[in-house]
């Protein structure tokens, strides 16, 4: 239930902030282009420091980590529209990034503690869920907000971020201290077992980018989608998230990750090549509502690294997952946007698919049945020793 709350929060504050920004640095602080695309990359920054979290371990309780970084997003979205200028907006932008990435960093750490192997994969589910339906909370509260109260900009920003902060308050009062069975290691580890799941998380940053990014924006320059309509197909992708993600995390269950993996990249090369060749705005839609009906997929990714690793590593690997996720994102867009003017978008999606098809090859070196010392298909199980032994 805490996990909710605070993920229901962040799902709020984010929702809101991304769905308000570009039309607040258009109109307000007069961003073109160039300085968009620095804000992008600006934010992600936190996302490949997040290794760093292991060391306020070293002060906070987890726990503790994840309410105060909650309270920091909201902080950052609220304070937005009063610093309505590029250098402003870059502050903000990051004080919202270092606690978005910070709460998702302890947040994976503590559902792979809280949760067991069996009850993971439908509880992340469920968390996706929340997740949607909050969003969608957020979309509704726009819509009122400026259409029938023409509150602005800076009054959104702000209620969201109080409200984020409120939530987290909450929190911290109502939730005791919570007691986990093994003391995290509170040091950075890379692990030569942990190496599939590290090349698996760096794939999918490489992938995130794309659809991240472009999928949008194709959307937009090819087929002319209005504001209200991306909104609605935002909308749709959580209605549709909603129902299931949570459907996704018992198939896990019931099939294995080796398994979701595989259809999960199978699809998305379908997808990706769907992509480059999409003329028709509908299938264009089709194709966006399916990508993002993919992203549940990767709670395999975690649950995965649940079986295979020390239940002490589960901290400090979260927080070197994200930065090697966010590998990617420092550079690509850049690269993605040059091969998109120059080439065309179709090369852009042409190259996801590529990545898609590495992650295939990554995923089908899992082992049927993972955990420590199975990791990988050429992996010997160790033998349990018997009582008599």
């Amino acid at each position: 239930m805490m996990l909710a709350i605070l993920t229901a929060a962040i799902a709020f504050s984010f929702s809101t902030w991304r769905t308000l920004l570009n039309n607040f640095a258009i109109d307000v602080v007069d961003f073109t282009g160039s300085e968009m695309g620095a804000l992008q990359s600006l934010r992600e920054v936190p996302g490949f420091l997040a290794f760093t979290a292991i060391f306020l371990l070293l002060f906070v309780r987890e726990q503790s980590l994840a309410i105060l970084s909650v309270a920091l997003m909201g902080f950052g979205i609220a304070i937005t529209g009063y610093f309505p200028s590029i250098l402003g907006l870059y502050i903000t932008t990051v004080i919202m990034s270092i606690g978005f990435h910070y709460y998702e960093t302890a947040n994976q750490s503590l559902s792979l503690q809280l949760f067991s192997k069996k009850d993971a994969p439908e509880n992340l589910g469920k968390l996706i869920a929340v997740s949607s339906f909050s969003s969608l909370i957020a979309y509704v509260f726009i819509f009122i907000f400026f259409t029938k109260f023409d509150i602005g900009y800076k009054y959104s920003f702000m209620l969201a971020g109080i409200i984020t902060i409120a939530v987290a308050l909450y929190v911290y009062l109502k939730f005791p201290k919570i007691e986990v069975e093994h003391e995290q290691n509170k040091k950075l580890i890379l692990r030569k077992s942990y190496w599939l799941y590290y090349a698996l998380v760096f794939m999918g940053g490489a992938r995130r980018q794309i659809f991240v990014v472009f999928a949008g924006f194709l959307m937009v320059e090819k087929f002319g989608f209005t504001v209200p309509e991306i909104a609605t197909l935002y909308f749709l992708n959580g209605v549709f998230n909603i129902y299931l993600a949570p459907k996704i995390g018992k198939l896990i269950s019931n099939w294995g990750e080796k398994r979701v993996l595989t259809l999960e990249y199978l699809g998305l090369i379908l997808i990706f090549i769907g992509y480059g060749f999409v003329d028709n705005k509908w299938f264009g839609v089709a194709l966006f509502i399916a990508d993002h009906a993919f992203f549940a997929m990767a709670i395999a990714q975690k649950t995965y690294f649940q079986k295979i690793a020390d239940p002490k590593d589960f901290a400090p690997t979260a927080g070197v997952a994200f930065s090697i996720n966010h590998i990617a994102a420092i550079f690509l867009p850049a690269v993605y946007g040059f091969i998109w003017i120059t080439w065309g978008s179709s090369y852009v999606f042409f190259i996801g698919a590529g990545f898609a098809i590495l992650s295939l090859i990554l995923a089908r070196l899992i082992s049927n049945e993972p955990e420590a010392g199975n990791e990988f298909v050429w992996s010997k199980p160790i033998k349990q020793s018997s009582p008599a032994e």
